[in-house]
């Protein structure tokens, strides 16, 4: 029955099949004909004149299903309900879920959790505030917000198709580091807006993750809730990138044996995420950094309307170079990349510095891939997961959160930052490091405890937590 392909993806096609019309064997030859290979068949229903059936079928992409849809749909008798295949199986009726902690089975649990004894608890926290970090939620939760206008690499696409992707967020943050986040998708795309529902709902939660907004709104929406909120508010396609692109370059840099205030960082993309990372390498130390984008060269030769190139223009390009892409690479021994598929050329990157490191960072399609690079650079890294040294916004955000929630941090600075960098990148021992190997797994387990333990560390140093937990008093 079927090809007995290897390979491809399974997906279950729910079909509706008028018995009195057609039968299965036909249906079972049309999935054949097509290169389709049924590997299951389930009885969902019968009926006098018809059986709902879900076929599992292997197929060996998106092209190869159509056609297998096709041909089922042109049979006589036979009405295709519902396709689906293991992802969509997974997000049925979303992917989290909230649990009490404690089990309520008799009036004196219902007392003690709501009425009338919890009026104790309320007024407790009305006299001390703060209290609220103890004896609620507060203490470990963090609202992962967005507004679905720059959602992965599919643009603005609105709250309620966000949503899969703020679920997956909270997913991880528990998985990896026990921290509760609740995924809050808001129905507006105003700045003030958003900024003023944040503020509503931050009495709940411990920290805000302010997640796939749109440049330039979201640097003013973090940098307004970062000051009118006394928790952490932390935008992870900006700071989360640039911390996990920090840890990459640090270890890099021992690869090919290049100083970090020596170089020249060429970052191609002066959006939300290139002007995060420009900054964590500012404050890092490195030498010079020239920016790119649609526009040439930033340079405080030219005027911008963007209030957020204009500061990057007159804190950049020390030498005001001028031009393209082609003349900022040129000597350049670090290139950056947040920008577009295929932008960077073999070429563009044979007039580098001795063994250049590149990080072709733009997804799903790098600016370069390994395969037309890898001979003529140092080191090479891209954001997606089937090549060496992906830089993976999900090495950071679990830890940096969990530092920052143990020690009530009122917010997540550059020395928090900096050490969540040098913590992911001291994970991987010298004798391990090489070009392949610059940046860990996202599974490796002493990520997340090192991360908080050096952010803990920064947030007391600095003056911003709270609280200091008992290992570091």
């Amino acid at each position: 029955m079927g090809t007995g392909m290897s390979g491809g993806k399974s997906v279950i096609i729910r079909l509706e099949i008028r018995t009195d019309r057609i039968h299965f064997g036909q249906v079972a030859s049309a999935v054949a004909v097509t290169g389709g290979d049924i590997v299951a068949i389930d009885v969902i229903h019968t009926g006098r004149d018809s059986t709902i059936r879900d076929l599992t079928v292997m197929v060996v992409d998106n092209e190869h299903l159509d056609r297998v849809l096709e041909a089922l749909k042109s049979l006589e008798g036979i009405r295709v309900v519902n396709v689906s295949d293991r992802t969509f199986l997974l997000h049925l009726g979303g992917k989290i879920e909230i649990a009490p902690k404690t089990p309520i089975q008799n009036r004196d649990d219902l007392s003690r959790v709501y009425t009338p004894d919890v009026a104790r608890v309320c007024m407790a926290i009305r006299e001390d505030p703060g209290k609220a970090f103890t004896l609620t939620i507060k203490r470990n939760t963090v609202a992962v917000v967005s507004d679905g206008t720059a959602v992965l690499g599919l643009g603005n696409i609105g709250p309620y198709a966000a949503m899969p992707v703020m679920e997956g967020k909270a997913m991880l943050f528990k998985q990896f580091a026990g921290v509760d986040a609740f995924p809050i998708c808001l129905d507006t795309q105003d700045t003030e807006e958003i900024i003023r529902h944040v503020k509503a709902i931050a009495p709940a939660f411990g920290g805000i993750n302010l997640e796939d907004i749109a440049s330039p709104r979201c640097f003013e929406i973090e940098k307004r809730l970062r000051e009118e909120l006394d928790i952490p508010v932390f935008h992870d396609d900006q700071h989360g990138t640039a911390v996990v692109l920090y840890a990459g370059l640090i270890n890099a840099l021992k690869v090919v044996g290049k100083e970090l205030g020596s170089v020249k960082v060429v970052v191609c993309g002066v959006g939300a995420a290139g002007v995060a990372c420009s900054k964590i390498l500012m404050a890092a130390g490195v030498g010079e950094i020239i920016g790119v984008d649609r526009e040439g060269i930033l340079t405080a030769d030219k005027e911008y309307a963007q209030p957020m190139w204009r500061w990057y223009a007159e804190n950049s390009n020390p030498r005001r170079i001028s031009g393209g892409l082609e003349e900022a690479v040129e000597g350049a021994d670090v290139f950056i990349g947040l920008s577009a598929g295929g932008l960077l050329k073999r070429h563009n990157v044979q007039r580098m510095a001795r063994d250049p490191i590149v990080f072709a960072m733009a997804n799903p399609t790098p600016e370069i891939t390994p395969e037309e690079a890898e001979d003529i650079v140092g080191v090479i890294a891209t954001g997606r997961s089937d090549y060496p040294n992906q830089i993976n916004n999900v090495l950071c955000f679990p830890g940096i959160f969990r530092g920052a929630l143990d020690c009530r941090a009122t917010e997540i600075n550059e020395e928090m930052k900096l050490a969540a960098a040098e913590a992911i990148a001291s994970v991987i021992r010298d004798e391990e490091r090489n070009k392949l190997y610059i940046i860990p797994s996202v599974f490796n387990q002493e990520i997340v405890k090192t991360i908080r333990d050096r952010v803990v560390e920064a947030a007391i140093r600095s003056g911003v937590a709270r609280r200091i937990p008992r290992e570091f008093r």
